[in-house]
C-alpha cells in the first residue's frame, strides 16, 4: 500500500491529535507557519487537532520588566498572585492571540481559549510543595473541544485554568496537554520543543524512551528542569490511554502529517515500558 492509499485508509477513522507548542516556537513566526501548514494538512486528511501552548520565556521577560524575579522548582514556576495575574495577561492574552493569528495566516481556523472558557478545563491547587497559584488539572470537559473541531476549528488553549474557588491557576503546559489528550480521548500527543529530544548521559538524543526508564534518568540527573514535567506528562498520557507520544523539535513540525506512515529520524518517542 503506497503512502497516499495508507493515508486515505486511516483518514476513514477519525484521529484526535493534541499538539503542544512550547519553547521558542510560539514566538517564531516561521515555525508557527510551519506548524500551521502541518495542522492544516492533518485537518484536510480528516483528523481533529487541539493545540496547547506555553510561553514561559515571554512571561519571564515580562515579569523581569515589572521587577519580579522568576523562581523555578523542578521545572515549575513559583507563582504568587501578581505573577499569576501577569501570566493570565501574557499566556491567555498576547501569546494566545498572536499564535491564533499566526495559525490563521497558514489557513487554520484557530479558536483561542483558556481553561475557563466554557468550563472546559478545571484546575486545583497543585499538591506537594507550595508553589502559590500553580495548579494541576482536576477535570476536562471535552464538549467544547469536540464542538469546535466538528465545525473545522482548532482550539488553541493557553495553560491557565480556574479552580472551584474561582481563582485562576498557572498550569504547566506539558501537563495540560497531557490532561487534554487524556480527557479528549486523543490518539496521539506531540510535544514541539526547542530541543532535539531527550538526551542520554552522553548527550545523544534517545530515539526511543520507555516510561520505565524515566525515574532512573531523573534520579541520575540526566534530565532536569523543564524536561521533568514534560516526561511526567508523557508517562501520564500513555498510562491513561493515549497511544502515541513523541517529543519533536519544532523545526520538524512538517513531519506531523506523516507520523503514522513513515519513519521519523528525529526527536524521542516515549513508549509504555
Amino acid at each position: 500500500m503506497d503512502l497516499t492509499s495508507a493515508k486515505d485508509s486511516l483518514a476513514k477513522r477519525l484521529m484526535k491529535i493534541v499538539i503542544k507548542i512550547g519553547g521558542v516556537a510560539v514566538e517564531d513566526s516561521a515555525l508557527v507557519q510551519q506548524c500551521g501548514h502541518a495542522v492544516l494538512e492533518l485537518i484536510n486528511d480528516g483528523h481533529q487537532v487541539v493545540i496547547v501552548h506555553g510561553g514561559g520565556a515571554d512571561l519571564t521577560r515580562t515579569l523581569a520588566r515589572l521587577g519580579k524575579t522568576s523562581e523555578f522548582i523542578n521545572g515549575l514556576r513559583v507563582t504568587d498572585a501578581e505573577t499569576r495575574d501577569v501570566a493570565l495577561m501574557v499566556l491567555a492574552g498576547r501569546i494566545n492571540k498572536t499564535l491564533v493569528a499566526g495559525l490563521g495566516k497558514a489557513g487554520v481556523a484557530a479558536i483561542g481559549m483558556c481553561g475557563g472558557d466554557g468550563g472546559s478545563i478545571r484546575a486545583r491547587k497543585r499538591h506537594g510543595a507550595d508553589l502559590g497559584y500553580v495548579g494541576e488539572i482536576a477535570a476536562v470537559d471535552p464538549q467544547w473541544l469536540d464542538l469546535t473541531c466538528s465545525h473545522g476549528g482548532v482550539p488553541v488553549l493557553s495553560s491557565m485554568a480556574p479552580g472551584a474557588d474561582g481563582q485562576y491557576y498557572n498550569i504547566n503546559a506539558d501537563q495540560m496537554a497531557a490532561a487534554c489528550a487524556v480527557g479528549w480521548n486523543a490518539d496521539a500527543l506531540f510535544f514541539l520543543t526547542d530541543v532535539a529530544g531527550v538526551k542520554d548521559s552522553q548527550g545523544t538524543v534517545m530515539r526511543w524512551l520507555e516510561t520505565g526508564q524515566i525515574a532512573a534518568l531523573i534520579e541520575s540527573s540526566v534530565v532536569g528542569g523543564g524536561m521533568l514535567p514534560k516526561l511526567e506528562a508523557c508517562r501520564d498520557a500513555l498510562k491513561k490511554g493515549v497511544r502515541r507520544v513523541r517529543i519533536l523539535p519544532a523545526s520538524e513540525a512538517g513531519c506531523l502529517s506523516n507520523f503514522y506512515f513513515s519513519r521519523i529520524e528525529c526527536g524521542t518517542e516515549v513508549l509504555v515500558a
